[in-house]
């Protein structure tokens, strides 16, 4: 997944202004999940937790998935819930624009927001 954009504010940016394709944007949260090509057309997920294994031997399509992307929003700690308002100033989507596409790739970019505030990425 060589090339993938790097994680940093600019990529959450592009999520959230629909500059990135949904298929990098769900290939960049497998990236961080742990997701790997494997071999055999199979992923490796040696690297990916537990739960997440359980529920999802193979990365989901988080874009067109609600479970997985509740899945996703419930695994961000509670502190870094406000993360792309806090500290990007995302005021979020109009009424008008609150579309499934939209929230989910939301919730995607404050997931990978969160993964760089927990790893201590500079932000």
């Amino acid at each position: 997944m060589s090339d993938l954009p790097p994680l940093t504010t600019e990529t959450i940016w592009a999520i959230l202004n629909e500059t990135l394709e949904d298929d990098t944007v769900n290939r960049l949260a497998w990236h961080y999940l742990g997701y790997r090509s494997g071999t055999d057309d199979r992923w490796d997920i040696t690297a990916v937790a537990p739960d997440w294994q359980e529920a999802y031997p193979e990365p989901p399509d988080f874009i067109a998935s609600r479970p997985a992307t509740v899945k996703l929003t419930r695994s961000i700690p509670a502190e870094d819930k406000q993360l792309l308002k806090e500290k990007l100033g995302f005021q979020g989507y109009k009424v008008n624009e609150l579309v499934p596409r939209k929230t989910r790739r939301a919730t995607i970019a404050n997931w990978l927001l969160s993964y760089m505030h927990q790893i201590g990425m500079a932000f």
